[in-house]
């Protein structure tokens, strides 16, 4: 079965996508009857050495969005996962050419359609008499053992596009920029690993993998990797990654150690949360900085993907100071991102929040109601919530997102987790206060916000009196306090249900149930009174 893109035709989707992009950055053009695009400033290159980059569509903003000032000068795209053409790089060879420029680099990714058509296009252009060199690009990591085809080219070619671009701005010529990246080149890795794989418009996906598996090493068309791994959590998948882009049996590894100094790269490969990344870019800064490697900048987006596969790569990048200005050097690039100038380690990535006020000491008995017996009631409540957590779910999905009762299990998770820290207060109104904050920081989403609004409004009339009409009077004034912060009209809460002030003061009785007698709370059944001492 082939999955679903959003495209107007499956032959005409690298084309439209490019177009696209052209359509909506002023400071590109097309190049008429090729897919390529370039500057649309090239008249300002005189004098210059131009850089072009490319290959098969589909590693998306790879490349073209990677032109710009002190960046690629133009790229040439080829069909989804397909080299280029020979003739579209050679016209955008001869573009840049009669531009003024005084010679032209190909940044050429390390696979073989890629070589061998940018290698023709090259030798065309030579015997033309226009000034061109070549470097193919191998950052992969994966393969531990040295292959025929050699490294493949990953995410790592993205920052020979930045190094260069500068150098070139700068003004150096065609054989020292030449020189100088194909060093860079040498000092990076790259390795990916992904949940699933990804599928070209209109074809079956790639290969397969089993619930409980990812792959490691695979490429960005949707090769398999090395080896397949059971699935573990974002710390464990990123220490195997960095233990074997770094382990001294690996001929393709990156020999970063203890003092080194690095740019670190995470790319989503296309199909991964934005939540996800953060994940693992937190999970990455951690393990390097537990090994004693020094985090100079940190790149953290989409740069080189594959479609939608559901992946990420981790590029580490040797530097020292001269490098990094490189990398540090301005760009008007749509897709390079704004980075502080600054070292990520060494930081200070957190401020200390404001001091809380003065609190009254926390009374344990109050008006003959005991911690131990608030307790009982919470440690109720909170059980009768976790049992619901389903039941609620179900009914939330018939009219919202399916989460009301994961969200009131979180809550009752947290008091739980309060209670264990010391006996709550017996006071009413500091009992109504700490629980109100405690919702708030960790119930979340509007429920939280909610029983915040109403708990902390409930706690003021019963700090003169805890008989029931404070009682009566608190709960009146939670309701007051929800409904005025929210829209009339929109509120559907539980704890919208009108007068229940009222409902409370005319039962002469305590909702509130403290455990001393055995009374279920099923679905659809209302709680009935159990306690009258409160």
């Amino acid at each position: 079965m082939t999955s679903k893109k959003l495209v107007n035709t499956v032959a005409g989707c690298a084309d439209d996508a490019l177009a696209g992009l052209v359509a909506c950055n002023p400071s590109l053009q097309l190049l008429h009857g090729h897919r390529v695009a370039l500057r649309s400033d090239l008249d300002s290159l005189k004098g210059r050495v131009a850089l072009l980059s490319g290959g098969g569509s589909g590693h998306e903003p790879a490349h073209a969005g990677f032109i710009g000032k002190g960046m690629l000068t133009g790229v040439i795209a080829g069909a989804v996962f397909t080299s280029p053409a020979v003739g579209s790089i050679l016209a955008a060879i001869r573009a840049v050419a009669q531009a003024g420029t005084v010679g032209t680099l190909l940044i050429v990714k390390n696979y073989t359609g890629d070589r061998l058509n940018f290698g023709l296009a090259r030798e065309q252009a030579r015997a033309e008499g226009i000034p061109v060199e070549m470097v193919v690009i191998g950052d992969d990591s994966a393969f531990t053992v040295l292959k025929k085809a050699g490294r493949r080219g990953l995410c790592g070619t993205v920052l020979i596009h930045k190094v260069a671009g500068a150098l070139a701005e700068a003004g150096l010529g065609l054989e020292e920029i030449t020189k100088r990246v194909s060093a860079v080149a040498q000092a990076m890795g790259t390795l990916g690993v992904s949940l699933s794989s990804c599928s070209i418009p209109g074809s079956r996906p790639t290969f397969e993998l089993a619930p409980d598996e990812v792959e490691l090493g695979l490429g960005i068309h949707g090769e398999a990797g090395v080896r397949r791994i059971k699935m573990a959590s974002a710390g464990e998948i990123v220490t195997l990654m960095l233990d074997h882009m770094t382990a001294s049996s690996n001929v393709s590894r990156v020999p970063v150690q203890a003092g080194s100094s690095v740019v670190l790269m995470v790319n989503n490969l296309g199909g991964l949360s934005f939540l996800e990344l953060g994940v693992i870019a937190d999970a990455a800064v951690r393990a390097l900085e537990g090994r004693g490697v020094k985090i100079a900048r940190a790149l953290v987006g989409t740069f080189m993907s594959a479609l939608e596969m559901p992946g990420i790569s981790l590029t580490l990048l040797l530097v020292d100071e001269p490098l990094l200005k490189l990398i540090d050097a301005e760009t008007t690039a749509s897709a390079w991102p704004n980075v502080a100038k600054v070292p990520v380690t060494g930081r200070k990535r957190s401020r200390a929040a404001p001091a809380e006020p003065l609190e009254a000491p926390v009374s344990t008995t109050a008006g003959g109601l005991t911690s131990k017996r608030v307790v009982l009631v919470l440690e109720r409540v909170c059980a009768t919530l976790l049992g619901l957590e389903d039941h609620l779910n179900a009914l939330d999905r018939a009219a919202g997102d399916g989460d009301c009762g994961t969200t009131h299990s979180r809550a009752a998770r947290a008091i739980q987790g309060w209670l264990k820290e010391g006996p709550p207060p017996a006071s009413p109104t500091q009992l109504l206060s700490k629980l109100s904050l405690l919702l708030l920081e960790k119930m979340g989403g509007s429920s939280g916000a909610l029983y915040g609004l109403f708990l902390t409004a409930a706690a003021q009339p019963l700090k003169a009196k805890t008989d029931l009409p404070a009682w009566s009077a608190a709960m009146d004034a939670g309701l007051e306090a929800m409904h005025n912060e929210s829209l009339q009209g929109v509120l559907t809460h539980p704890l919208s249900l009108p007068a229940t002030g009222r409902l409370l003061q005319g039962t002469g009785q305590c909702w509130i149930p403290c455990g001393q007698q055995d009374r279920s709370s099923k679905p659809g059944r209302a709680q009935e009174p159990i306690c009258s001492k409160f």
